[in-house]
């Protein structure tokens, strides 16, 4: 009897956003399952403090492995950039963050090595991606980009007022000695849902980084053996997709739809004691 391969990934966000990269997982694996938990009832994390975030984080990720993942991604930049650290040293199984995967791509993208990196508050200021970037010999700035997560979750994705917003702050980043900057990367989940907008927005010389494909490719670096042996009846199947919610089920259905770019269906409610 041969022994199933498919691996059973788990993806953890704060929210909606994180989609996103299960959207990309899908893309590039898809002969593979997928546990989705989004923290809905907490969000946002970024107005909480790191101690905070770590202990939503571990008990979300602890959850997923206990429903059979087999690998973790943590696909929130606020997470991953306050307690990825504290994850790691909790779990039992690999964990996989979304900023690393931004930086090294971003990385081998830039030909001037200067890069601009625009994320929510939470994130910027956590100087999580100067950090990982600065590591690879790449001058960053950084640009909080606060306006930009309600016009999408408002389902604003082509409006003309979220690319007069999206055009004042790439306008910003790209000032002050950025001019040249040759690499824009998607520092929060949410925006690749307006990457048109950016693309239409940003400088014309700008390479566009999206740190949701970057983690998903890593993700299937990681699991390269154990994709190569799978069998031909495994690889025909469709993946298996669980969601999980700690809010409304009805409104991740809606909303969840519209980042993953497909119907969502098996979504059960969860209720994470404080």
């Amino acid at each position: 009897m041969t022994t199933p391969r498919r691996p059973a990934i788990g993806v953890f966000d704060s929210g909606f956003g994180g989609l996103t990269v299960l959207k990309a997982l899908l893309e590039l694996i898809p002969h593979s399952d997928y546990l989705y938990f989004g923290d809905t009832a907490r969000l946002p994390y970024g107005s909480k403090s790191a101690e905070t975030v770590a202990r939503y984080a571990i008990e979300a990720t602890r959850y997923l492995e206990q429903h059979g993942a087999q690998l973790l991604v943590v696909a929130c930049n606020t997470a991953t950039a306050l307690a990825l650290d504290k994850i790691e040293a909790r779990s039992g199984v690999p964990v996989v963050g979304v900023i690393e995967p931004g930086a090294e791509s971003a990385s081998k993208e830039s030909k001037n090595r200067k890069v601009v990196v625009i994320g929510t508050e939470a994130t910027v200021s956590s100087h999580a991606y100067r950090r990982a970037l600065e590591q690879r010999g790449i001058q960053a700035k950084e640009k909080a980009c606060p306006l930009l997560v309600p016009l999408v979750e408002e389902g604003w994705i082509d409006h003309n007022v979220t690319e007069q917003i999206a055009r004042i702050y790439l306008n910003e980043a790209f000032a002050d000695g950025f001019e040249n900057g040759d690499t824009l990367v998607l520092g929060c989940t949410h925006y690749p849902l307006i990457r048109r907008v950016l693309r239409k927005v940003a400088p014309d010389h700008v390479a566009i980084v999206d740190s949701a494909q970057s983690t998903a490719q890593v993700v299937k670096d990681m699991l390269g053996k154990s994709l190569s042996e799978a069998t031909e009846d495994e690889r025909r199947k469709m993946p298996r997709l669980k969601f999980f919610a700690t809010d409304s089920v009805e409104k991740f259905r809606t909303l969840g739809a519209r980042f993953l770019g497909r119907e969502i269906e098996d979504v059960h409610h969860v209720d994470l004691k404080e």
